[in-house]
């Protein structure tokens, strides 16, 4: 095993017990000859790399490759991988261009936030694989943080904004993961999702006459969302995630 790829497999099983946030390190290397290369210049090359052949593939050796340096150089501005992997996500987060402070219209403010992290995961799939459970604390995310849970400042208590925010956010990257989903399927087979309803529809047809599933009968029958394009379904279950969210708020204006 290469010095590099060995420094690559210690970093994914979570390198030495101590660790120093890669925001309180400086951009560029100390010591060490003049650097050639920002740390900026690195999490753009890596966003390239993983947005057009996947998040695997946005390895150092890869990164050095496509800006023209030696690999082991990198860990001077980045020390590990999870660290890339916290710039590229905080990198993109970014493009969320969100206003500086809540509108006071709590609906319309998560309307935009949606609409905007559905658009950032929809151009760059990785990022819900590599977004963690573990929060990120760059400034893209702290942006992201105070604006989201500000929205909602309107005297519930904190815990609860952070469960309806928590809603919000869940319902967006579950419907991108559908949506990336029948875009995977129908690259690998060739069959969209309309083709598939088709070629389905004389099982689905013996289902239904069967009776023996009612619920699935009514979906079939009645359900319009399943056969709504990606932006009207997602939009429309929007609308139902913040009907929810103002049942739980006091009575403000909206």
């Amino acid at each position: 095993m290469s010095d590099e790829s060995g420094r690559e497999s210690a970093d994914r099983n979570g390198g030495a017990d101590e660790h120093v946030s890669i925001w309180m390190l400086p951009e560029r290397p100390a010591r060490g000859p003049r650097p050639t290369y920002s740390r900026g210049q690195i999490t753009e090359a890596a966003v390239r790399i993983a947005d057009a052949e996947g998040l695997d593939a946005a390895s150092m050796r890869r990164i050095a490759a496509e800006i023209g340096t030696g690999a082991m150089s990198l860990y001077r501005y980045v020390p590990s991988r999870d660290d890339l992997i916290e710039l590229m996500i905080d990198h993109v987060l970014g493009e969320l261009d969100l206003p500086e402070r809540p509108s006071g219209d709590w609906r319309a403010d998560l309307t935009l936030l949606a609409e905007r992290n559905r658009a950032m995961r929809l151009r760059h799939p990785w990022f819900s694989e590599a977004d963690r459970a573990r929060p990120s604390f760059g400034p893209n995310a702290l942006r992201t943080v105070e604006f989201s849970a500000g929205t909602l400042d309107v005297g519930i208590p904190i815990d609860d904004i952070l469960v309806l925010v928590g809603l919000v956010n869940g319902y967006v990257e579950n419907s991108v993961r559908q949506e990336l989903g029948w875009r995977d399927e129908q690259r690998r087979s060739g069959m969209s999702r309309e083709k598939w309803m088709f070629r389905t529809s004389p099982y689905v047809r013996r289902l239904v006459e069967s009776g023996e599933h009612p619920m699935f009968t009514r979906i079939v029958r009645d359900a319009r969302q399943p056969h709504m394009g990606f932006d009207a379904a997602f939009r429309y279950g929007l609308e139902r995630v913040l009907d929810c969210i103002e049942a739980a708020l006091p009575d403000v204006p909206d």
